[in-house]
C-alpha cells in the first residue's frame, strides 16, 4: 500500500507533468470509485485544469480553479500518463483526457481506491480530510500530543500508529520502522508509553518520513512506481520485510508477528 512518502512522490511527479493542461473529457469505467455524483464528476471537470496538487496524509488533492478532486490510492492504486491513442489497459478505471491528447489514467487492480469532487470551500468540512491527524513533520506532533491521544488506549502501539486520526499518513512499513527507531515493542499498550518513548516516536516519524520522501519512497511488491520514479528507501529498512535476518544493531533475528491483522516486524532485543 502506498503510504505518505509514496503518495508525496506521486504528487511531486505529477506536478511536473500535468499541471495547466485543460481537461477535455473524463471517462469512468468503474463507477464505485467515484464517491460524488457521477454526472457532475464527469462533466464539471471539463474545461478545468489542475493548477496544483496538494496532499493530506495519504490523500492526493488535485486543485482546479473551482474544485478539489480528492484521490486515495488505497491498496493498489496507481497513476499513469499516456498518449490518448494508447489502448486502455484492463485495470484503468478513470481516465482524464487533456487538450494536448495526453491522458492521466487511474489504475487499480483491486478497485479499492476512491475519488470525490468537492467545491474548494468544502475541503476542511469534508469528512475524510477533517478527521486526519497531524503529519509527521508537523511541529505540533509532540510527546504531550501523543500522550493525550494514547491516554486510556489499551490497543497495541502498532495499531495506534496506524490510526490516521492520530498521525496522518503512517502505514504498515513506516510504523514498523518508527517503532524500531524508538525502541518500542509493537505489542506494548499505547496507553502505557512514557513521555520519552513518545518523544522518540515523534522524532523517528519526522526523520524517517523525511528521508523516505527524499529517496522517492519504498518500492516493494505492494507499491511499485508507475510514473518512472523508483523508490530507494527499501535499502534503508531496518526491520520491515527482514524476518529471520540479523538485526542491524544487535544481531538478534528479526521477528514477524500479526498485530491487528498486519505483518509487524521487530527486534525482540532492541524492542523489549
Amino acid at each position: 500500500m502506498p503510504e505518505i512518502a509514496e503518495v508525496e512522490t506521486v504528487r511531486n511527479t505529477l506536478k511536473k507533468r500535468i499541471l495547466h493542461k485543460k481537461i477535455k473529457e473524463v471517462e469512468v469505467y468503474y463507477e464505485p470509485i467515484i464517491e460524488s455524483n457521477l454526472f457532475s464528476f464527469k462533466n464539471d471537470l471539463i474545461g478545468e485544469s489542475f493548477i496544483d496538487i496538494k496532499r493530506r496524509g495519504k490523500w492526493l488533492i488535485f486543485e482546479t480553479e473551482k474544485y478539489y478532486l480528492l484521490s486515495h490510492l488505497r491498496m493498489e492504486g496507481k497513476y499513469f500518463i499516456k498518449d490518448r491513442k494508447e489502448a486502455k489497459a484492463k485495470h484503468e478505471h478513470v481516465i482524464f483526457i487533456f487538450d494536448d491528447d495526453t491522458t492521466l489514467r487511474y489504475a487499480d487492480t483491486r478497485k479499492f481506491g476512491r475519488m470525490q469532487l468537492i467545491f474548494k470551500d468544502e475541503l476542511e468540512q469534508t469528512e475524510c480530510i477533517k478527521k486526519q491527524g497531524l503529519e509527521p513533520s508537523d511541529e505540533a506532533l509532540t510527546a504531550d500530543y501523543l500522550l493525550q491521544k494514547f491516554q486510556n488506549k489499551h490497543i497495541p502501539i502498532k495499531t495506534a500508529l496506524l490510526d490516521q486520526t492520530i498521525i496522518s499518513g503512517l502505514g504498515n512499513i513506516y510504523a514498523n520502522e518508527v517503532l524500531f527507531y524508538a525502541k518500542v515493542n509493537p505489542l506494548k499498550s499505547a496507553g502505557s508509553l512514557t513521555k520519552d518513548e513518545c518523544e522518540k516516536i515523534c522524532e523517528g516519524a519526522c526523520e524517517i518520513i523525511k528521508e523516505a520522501i527524499e529517496m522517492g519512497g519504498t518500492t516493494i511488491r505492494s507499491y511499485t512506481s508507475s510514473l518512472g520514479v523508483t523508490g530507494r528507501f527499501q535499502q534503508n529498512l531496518k526491520v520491515h520485510k527482514r524476518e529471520g535476518e540479523d538485526c542491524l544493531v544487535c544481531g538478534t533475528k528479526i521477528l514477524n508477528v500479526k498485530v491487528g491483522g498486519r505483518s509487524t516486524y521487530y527486534c525482540p532485543n532492541c524492542q523489549k
